[in-house]
């Protein structure tokens, strides 16, 4: 197999595992509004990081890493999803 053929594959491969690593809890998290166990910063910096890294994907020459593209912008959507339910929750449990 070509180097690059074994690059992309890799790449999917992590991806997808990454994905279906992050996604259950997160629609656990979103479906059950439960955020007691979540660090508020943890979570914005994962969402920083997933757009930083969704940039990279993005600007990468000569072509896009649909890859890194793709995962980044699943779990850095769930990272600001439940963010600002973490953000919600903390707002309304102080009152």
């Amino acid at each position: 197999m070509e180097q690059s053929v074994i690059y992309q594959i890799c790449g999917w491969v992590a991806s997808i595992g990454l994905v279906l690593g992050y996604l259950p809890q997160a629609i656990q998290t979103i479906r059950t509004r439960n955020t007691d166990g979540i660090s508020l910063p943890g979570f914005l910096m994962m969402a920083v990081g997933g757009f930083c890294f969704m940039m990279q994907g993005l600007l990468h020459k000569p072509e896009i890493l649909w890859a890194l593209l793709i995962t980044n912008f699943i779990t850095t959507v769930c990272s600001l999803i439940i963010f600002g339910i973490k953000m919600y929750n903390d707002y309304y449990k102080k009152k």
